[in-house]
């Protein structure tokens, strides 16, 4: 049997097999042909020879469980198993990134606290299906004043964690920006479609948010953080996306260059880097030149830190 150990919970089971087959392997039921290749379909999507394999590779339980779901939404289409293999990143980081969100919900001492479990959904439909994902619900939720909504159609676009991460010299008060070409910015219309931004990076299945920090930091910018600093963790398009950063100050050392080139040729990016003082980089928020948000947040975080950092640096 492909999965077994700790990865043959009730969950992945369930995920792989259904409820029905579930009952029958648990009662002691030989495994049918179907049930065998359903589980052939999950590891060759997955990669590795099953449980043992995904459990070394720091994949829990729960995760699994999260990404079989969609290995086997996309089965029961007729999505080839090598086509999943070439999505396994995405689709491993979408399942941690549900799998980070029920475990650490935020605070809620001023908003509601009404459960996600009373939101009655009617029906998801996936409406397109790449490297991304948007789905399309039919739901009904609590209203403020204790009555259920109508039926609404709402659509989501389903994306992965994300880390972030402006790097800041607090000896010679500078900091480094990361310019690339961005398709959200060409796809408004907008005439210059190049951003300034942070550092940032998908947080892959098993990883941390420091440690992506950490890694997207040398991979774009050749640099070694001496810390981190942690500004925020938050949704950056609610309304209509999945996709959540987690966003920090990485303290290191900056070269003199004041721009540089970096990037994963492997991914075709193409990043150009700028370091510039503290003061001209609240110029550009002044100016709206800055206008990547995750970007404005951090410098403006940076400006009421920025003496505690100094001194301490």
């Amino acid at each position: 049997m492909v999965l077994s150990g700790a990865a043959a919970d009730g969950a992945v089971l369930v995920a792989v097999l259904g409820p029905h087959w579930r009952a029958r392997l648990e009662a002691g039921a030989p495994e049918s042909d179907v049930a065998r290749s359903r589980m052939r379909y999950l590891a060759e999507a997955l990669g590795g020879a099953g449980a043992a394999d995904w459990a070394g590779g720091g994949l829990s339980p729960s995760l699994i469980a999260e990404a079989a779901s969609e290995i086997m939404a996309a089965h029961d289409r007729g999505v080839p198993a090598a086509r999943m293999a070439a999505r396994r990143q995405m689709v491993l980081s979408r399942a941690a990134a549900r799998v980070a969100a029920a475990a650490r919900p935020a605070p809620a001492t001023l908003r509601s606290d009404t459960p996600r479990a009373r939101v009655a959904e009617h029906g998801c439909t996936l409406t397109h299906d790449g490297f991304f994902q948007t789905r399309a619900y039919e739901l009904r939720h609590p209203r403020f004043d204790g009555t259920q909504s109508p039926q609404l159609a709402r659509e989501v676009f389903v994306a992965t964690d994300a880390a972030l991460v402006l790097p800041y010299d607090p000896r010679r008060d500078r900091v480094l920006l990361v310019e690339q070409f961005r398709m959200g910015p060409y796809g408004r219309g907008d005439p210059l479609p190049w951003m300034l931004e942070p550092i940032a990076g998908r947080i892959d299945a098993g990883e941390a948010p420091e440690d992506t920090a950490r890694r997207e930091t040398l991979e774009e910018a050749g640099l070694e953080l001496t810390a981190l600093e942690r500004i925020s963790r938050h949704y950056c398009t609610p309304g209509y996306s999945t996709e959540f950063f987690h966003l920090f100050l990485g303290l290191c050392d900056l070269p003199d260059t004041r721009q540089g080139s970096g990037g994963l040729a492997t991914e075709n990016e193409d990043i150009r880097t700028h370091v510039i003082g503290f003061d001209r980089a609240m110029e550009l928020v002044t100016s709206g030149e800055a206008n990547n948000g995750p970007l404005v947040l951090a410098l403006l975080w940076l400006a009421r830190e920025r003496a505690r950092l100094r001194a301490s640096g």
